[in-house]
């Protein structure tokens, strides 16, 4: 282990006067102080009692990830509501006595995933400052701070292009440095081209994306995994490590994502977060292995070099992450059994059974083991390599006597122990020993040493969305070979399919609806920037301008989904059917601050066979579907649960243009969503086809094109006016 984090390891683990004692502290990334489901603490309870004994406080909240800890606050994601009042909950109670001291809840839109699904990632936090971080179900990336105050917002959907599926498998964020760091599938951004795993790191204060980074390239991904990147230093860089939708492990410059290795370990994408402890990586996996036919794999590789050390085949360990202490690794594979493995060689110790579905990753702490079990299980192992010893296991029901589902992983804070169920969230401990917070110690980046000669260049912000009027303040940031900043350098700028000027730092663009790089070269390095700048209202888009087979760079979501033919005299926009994932997609054709405005576009659906497409248009995040085989107008706000929806006859032909409209009014605290089509070049008709009232209103959401695409659609004359 390298003396810098021996160092840390005593700052925030050792009391001062009494060596060898753990002391408390905080639980900041969801695998703990150290990244590797361990914690030093001792003195934490082996046994409790549903009724009361050494359990401290449960308080209400639906919870289905970890806990995270800081500044004596427990910070949890989950669900709320019933029906239209469906949303995801973020929430903050008081470590020691469970109070609840601030809570926001979010609207879901523009997805799939069920309710019993949200809050699947967990929050990250911030040592320094206090700052939360979540990743919500439906896109947004939040910053709260410690007093729950929101601080910015990123619509990772709406500007990135941020793909989710059915089972709400998200990227939990992961603060290190001056950056949060989170990751995504996304289709079709800037780059035209297949699905990408990006990985984007983001000025922790600001929001500001500093860089984005693409460790396992362009090629076939998942877009639905999970895998959280874990830092540590390795041969004196400060790296990510990360399974990747490619299903390999990559490690990466903290600093600037720059790829070091990466090793391919499985044909499907990786869920689980690998661990780091001293000069091993640890991952896992249930899928077919890169290079046998096995399914599942433990394997160890060289933090330095990312070479494989050790395999073990055929352990479906797909959703639990590892845990790792005193040279032993902990997995808990697809049918809930704890194996204990030799870090050095992979050797097997010993295997338990703890239930039937394993999906929560193992704590290590005081030398137990706390396991959770999907079916409401939950269990205290004490482990050594002998075997293990049940000390306690509880089945946690809820009210109707049915099990509380458990997904998440027990967090150790302040010499106690938490976790979240659909039951509610737990505080366990000892009630007799004192409550004391004791943070730990920020680990501030490692500059370059002075002279250091700069090896990457960074163009921030590396992207950015300009309105109309609006100019971009620039700055280039240098670093040394290994990642490490060395400060802000001068540069020569260059526009690369922009038009516009750069004078004193700011880049000035000369007309809207258009997209491309912001070039900076500084010797023979060279960083590039991503800016779109979308018009302001009125506009309309007829496609004429736009080259066959491209559509509007300024827009998300163009890809390969939505492009440009010719069909007859005039250009349209074509989606046909996918090659290969989903028909169902959105192109976003403005910012997602936008609000007040009407939609409109001209559009026509065919049929392929016995399957026809369906389409419409997207204002403030709900969605207007003119729907073919069902031949009904439906207005929605989220796909999968329908929260709040509202669907009339209607019937309409394929392969016939109509013309159809779309308008969200917020007025006295609800949302009044309309909608009408009418065959194109007849009159409009005066009254709304369809009209739905939303109680829990979304006040805005960039305007887009919808289109499930089994059979091709046509778009035309897109226009959106306040």
């Amino acid at each position: 282990m390298k003396a810098r984090n021996i160092l840390m390891f005593v700052l925030c683990y050792l009391l001062p006067g009494a060596p060898g004692v753990a002391s408390a502290s905080d639980w900041t990334h969801w695998r703990g102080p150290m990244q590797s489901g361990a914690s030093l603490e001792t003195g934490l309870v082996s046994t409790w009692s549903l009724e009361g004994e050494n359990r401290i406080w449960r308080s209400d909240f639906i919870g289905r990830s970890t806990p995270v800890i800081a500044n004596g606050q427990v910070y949890v994601i989950g669900r709320t509501g019933k029906d239209i009042s469906e949303q995801e909950h973020v929430a903050s109670f008081d470590a020691e006595t469970g109070k609840l001291l601030w809570e926001h809840k979010f609207h879901v839109w523009h997805s799939t995933i069920p309710s019993n699904r949200l809050g699947w990632a967990s929050l990250g936090v911030d040592g320094e400052t206090g700052n939360v971080y979540a990743h919500l179900v439906s896109g947004l990336l939040v910053c709260f701070d410690k007093e729950g105050a929101i601080q910015w917002v990123r619509s990772l959907t709406e500007e990135f292009n941020r793909f989710s599926g059915y089972g709400g498998r998200l990227h939990t964020p992961v603060v290190e440095g001056d950056l949060v760091i989170i990751s995504m599938g996304n289709l079709g951004w800037a780059v035209p081209g297949p699905p990408s795993h990006r990985y984007f790191g983001m000025d922790k204060r600001t929001g500001e994306t500093v860089w984005m980074s693409r460790p396992g390239g362009g090629g076939q991904v998942d877009l639905t995994v999970y895998s959280t990147p874990v830092s540590a230093t390795i041969d004196g860089q400060r790296l990510l490590v990360a399974g990747n939708g490619n299903g390999g492990i990559f490690a990466f410059q903290v600093g600037t994502g720059e790829k070091v290795w990466g090793y391919q370990l499985s044909k499907r994408g990786i869920n689980t977060s690998p661990v780091v402890s001293g000069n091993r990586v640890y991952a896992t996996h249930s899928e077919e292995n890169v290079g046998d036919t096995a399914l599942g794999a433990v394997v160890c590789l060289d933090a330095t070099t990312g070479e494989e050390l050790w395999k073990n085949h055929g352990m479906t360990i797909g959703y639990a992450s590892p845990a790792v202490h005193g040279g032993r690794v902990y997995v808990i594979d697809n049918s809930a059994n704890v194996h204990c493995l030799d870090g050095e060689t992979g050797k097997p110790y010993w295997e338990q059974n703890i239930g039937t579905v394993g999906k929560g990753s193992p704590t290590w702490a005081d030398g137990k083991l706390y396991v959770t079990e999907v079916n409401g299980v939950f269990q205290i192992l004490k482990v050594g390599d002998a075997g293990v010893e049940v000390l306690d296991k509880k089945k946690i029901r809820m009210p109707d006597g049915g099990h509380a589902e458990i997904y998440g992983s027990v967090a150790v804070a302040y010499g106690r122990v938490y976790f979240a169920t659909e039951a509610g969230l737990f505080c366990l401990g000892d009630p007799n020993v004192p409550f004391k917070v004791t943070s730990s110690p920020f680990m501030k980046p490692e500059a370059a040493s002075v002279g250091a000669t700069p090896a990457k260049i960074l163009a921030v912000p590396g992207e950015s969305t300009l309105e109309e009027g609006e100019v971009l303040p620039l700055h280039v940031r240098a670093y040394d070979a290994k990642g490490r900043w060395i400060g802000q350098v001068d540069a020569a700028w260059s526009l690369e399919g922009l038009a516009g000027t750069i004078e004193g730092g700011q880049f000035r663009p000369s007309k809207v609806g258009q997209a491309g790089w912001v070039v900076a070269k500084s010797g023979e390095l060279v960083g590039k920037a991503w800016v779109r700048v979308v018009p302001g209202l009125p506009w309309s888009e007829d496609f004429e301008g736009i080259e066959v087979g491209k559509n509007p760079r300024h827009w998300v979501w163009g890809g390969s989904k939505f492009l440009v033919q010719e069909q007859g005299e005039n250009k349209v926009l074509v989606k046909g059917p996918a090659a290969r994932g989903l028909n169902r997609s959105n192109l976003y054709v403005g910012p997602p601050s936008m609000k007040g405005y009407t939609i409109q576009a001209d559009m026509k659906g065919s049929q392929n066979r016995r399957r026809r497409s369906d389409m419409g248009l997207v204002a403030h995040r709900y969605t207007l579907d003119l729907q073919g085989i069902h031949q009904r107008l439906q207005v929605r706000s989220w796909s999968s649960d329908l929260r709040m929806a509202k669907t009339v006859d209607f019937q309409w032909d394929m392969d016939v243009w109509y013309t159809v409209k779309m308008k969200v009014d917020v007025v006295e605290g609800k949302a009044i969503v309309r909608g009408k089509a009418w065959k194109r070049g007849e009159t409009e008709p005066e009254a709304w086809s369809i009209e739905a009232e939303d109680p829990l209103p979304i006040r805005e959401g960039s305007p887009g094109l919808y289109g499930y695409s089994p059979a091709t659609i046509y778009y035309d004359n897109v226009k959106v006016w306040q």
